[in-house]
This record gives structure tokens, sequence and C-alpha cells, in this order.
């Protein structure tokens, strides 16, 4: 996809840099240039300071191409008229706003506007209300910072040690269900057909390593 983020805080760079590392092209929008250094000098994406809720800049961003927009600046009236633009305006299929107000993110609810709350696991939640995926956690812990899921593995996983996919996504594998039977790996285990994979994993990373688990191996290069 192409996805414009309005807002390069903690957030916005975390939502940023984690669709760009599962292959999606992103630009970014924030009024101070100083803010994209959270990006990082590696990040491929797009940069365009400017106020998000002004069209040319949206504009600049590539909004008349983008399949998904996020609003995740720090003030409840940029986020709610820029999501509204990228919708009514632009026609962009897939919009969230992040509100702090619960009172306004009810209303925008109902105007058919995703809107997410300051919690630990917010870029999970974008990641997947961007993606138009179903909630994925099984399990949270109380504090909401660590996660269990389950992942569904690209077939080329296969005959791959499971030290692999912990490298790759970041996350533990915390056990196997292999024909029917539940086991715990350990680093000599090998993924094989049909296995049902939970891994454990920090809020934040979960959508990422999902993807990535659903993509194919990277090379060995």
């Amino acid at each position: 996809m192409y996805v414009v983020v309005m807002g390069c805080g903690r957030v916005g760079s975390s939502l940023a840099t984690a669709l760009s590392r599962i292959g999606h092209e992103v630009a970014v929008i924030d009024r101070d240039p100083s803010a994209f250094l959270r990006l990082g000098p590696d990040f491929p994406g797009h940069t365009v300071v400017g106020m998000g809720f002004d069209r040319a800049v949206l504009v600049r961003a590539g909004i008349e191409r983008a399949q998904a927009f996020a609003a995740v600046s720090s003030g409840d009236n940029s986020n709610i008229i820029s999501a509204r633009v990228a919708r009514e305006t632009f026609d962009v299929e897939r919009v969230v706003a992040r509100i702090y107000d619960a009172k306004r993110a009810a209303v925008y609810e109902r105007l058919g506007i995703p809107t997410i709350a300051t919690v630990p696991w917010t870029t999970d939640r974008f990641m997947l209300a961007l993606q138009q995926d179903d909630q994925i956690s099984k399990w949270r812990d109380p504090s909401g910072t660590v996660v269990v899921t389950e992942l569904s593995l690209h077939e080329d996983w296969v005959g791959r040690r499971i030290t692999e996919l912990e490298s790759a996504t970041s996350s533990r594998v915390s056990f196997i269900i292999r024909f029917g039977t539940g086991i715990l790996p350990d680093r000599r285990t090998v993924f094989q057909s049909q296995d049902q994979v939970y891994i454990a994993a920090v809020a934040g990373t979960v959508a990422e390593a999902v993807a990535l688990a659903g993509s194919p191996p990277p090379s060995d290069d």
C-alpha cells in the first residue's frame, strides 16, 4: 500500500518505520522538520513539511494515490480535520485517527472513521486498522506490554529453525501445536508443515511480526 502518516511523534514515527519494514510505501507529514529525525537515517519513505489538514500539503504527500491515511498528531482537532479531508475530499479507503477525547472519538466512529486512543499498543492497533485485519492478540499481560499471538507462516518457513523467525520478527516462539499436541520448542526446533505457531512479542511490534511471518524468510545473502 501507499500510506500517508500525519504526525511524526513517537507513535507516528513508529508506525511509519514499521509499515516501511514490511514493504509499504510511506509518506510522513509534520510541521516541524526536526521531527523527521525520529525516523532514522535509513527511512526509505517520503517526508513533507506542513500542516496535515492543508490540501496542498496532502497532495505533495501523495494523498491522491494513497490507499491509507493515519492522523496521529498530538492535536485532536488537527487529526479530525485531516482525517475528514482524506476521507471526504480524496476518497482514501482506509482512514484512522488518533483521538484523545472519548466523546469526540465516538462521534467519528459513527462517521466511519476508526479512532484509537493513547494505549500501549497504539502502533499495533493502527497497523491492524490500516490493513483492515482483525484483532490478532490471544493474550496480553495486564500492563499491555507483552502479547501472545498465533502466526500464519508462509510456506517457505517450513524447514527453517525457529531462531531464524525469532530474529526476523524480534519475537519469541512460545509454543507450537503439531499434530494436535503442544510442544515447547528449543533452538534446534525446525518448523514443519501445518504447525500452529504462537509467539510472544512486545506491544507495538506484533502486527509487523505477523506480516513478516506471512512473507518468505529474508534472503541469506
